[in-house]
């Protein structure tokens, strides 16, 4: 997801994406250890998004 994608949504809404996200990131991991996982780089990219949004939900709380 992109990063002006996630400054559009609220904070509560970025919550849940997150959530959505660490859930996702959770099974991927689990699958990965079981070696059912195809598509390994979607870890990466889970990474990435959750960090992105972390980042989005700290400037709105500081008011920037």
């Amino acid at each position: 997801m992109k990063t002006a994608e996630l400054r559009d949504l609220d904070v509560e809404a970025l919550g849940k994406k997150l959530g959505e996200s660490r859930e996702e990131l959770f099974k991927l991991r689990f699958q990965h250890a079981t070696a059912q996982l195809e598509k390994t780089h979607r870890l990466n990219e889970l990474k990435t998004d959750i960090a992105r949004i972390q980042t989005v939900m700290t400037q709105k709380q500081s008011g920037r």
